[in-house]
């Protein structure tokens, strides 16, 4: 019992002329009286001792890790920010659509493995809901992440990019499909093995 008190009574001890230090305005303290407070604030005996430039974790200023981009301000300061124009595929439709599919994936994945047949068909299903899924889902990232206001090349880059990688899952899908045992039949082997 007496080991458990031990620390807190150092603790304690330690803090005390520590905090009749900080009872005077700490931004008034002399280097001296700083020095001494360092040792006790970089052991958590006393918070708050030092301004927030003389922190233990204090290691560099702030500096940006990318240069902002050059700002340009289209028409006057009065004028209302730009509406797109509505569009129900790029709203509710394609938030509901994204969701159903999310939702329709966790069958489509389970089925094969509960049921005990390895189909075909239901491979087919699941490889072309995993493709729609990840476009979707990296359409979503780029959309968010890269604004097209902002960097309209490469927005656009990326956007082919996707497509073309899409393309190539698909068919890397497709040619496992029916050149080689299909997904759900390697999932099976790899998880027996």
């Amino acid at each position: 019992m007496a080991s458990a008190l031990r620390p807190t009574l150092i603790r304690q001890a330690f803090a005390a002329p520590a905090k009749q230090l900080l009872s005077r305005n700490a931004s008034s303290l002399g280097p001296a009286a700083r020095a001494s407070l360092l040792p006790q604030v970089r052991a958590g005996l006393v918070r708050d001792a030092l301004p927030a430039s003389r922190a233990g974790f204090h290691a560099t200023g702030a500096k940006a890790i990318l240069t902002p981009l050059p700002e340009t301000i289209q028409g006057t300061v009065n004028d209302p920010a730009p509406v797109p124009p509505p569009s129900p595929l790029h709203g509710s439709y394609h938030w509901t659509f994204e969701r159903l599919l999310a939702v329709g994936l966790v069958p489509l994945t389970v089925a094969p493995f509960i049921g005990g047949s390895l189909n075909p068909a239901m491979d087919a299903v699941l490889c072309a809901a995993l493709v729609i899924h990840s476009h979707t889902g990296f359409t979503s990232c780029i959309t968010d992440y890269i604004p097209t206001w902002r960097m309209p090349k490469i927005r656009k880059a990326c956007d082919w990019l996707l497509k073309f990688a899409t393309v190539i899952a698909g068919v890397g899908l497709y040619s496992f499909e029916t050149n080689d045992i299909g997904l759900t039949a390697a999932i099976a082997r790899v998880w027996k093995a």
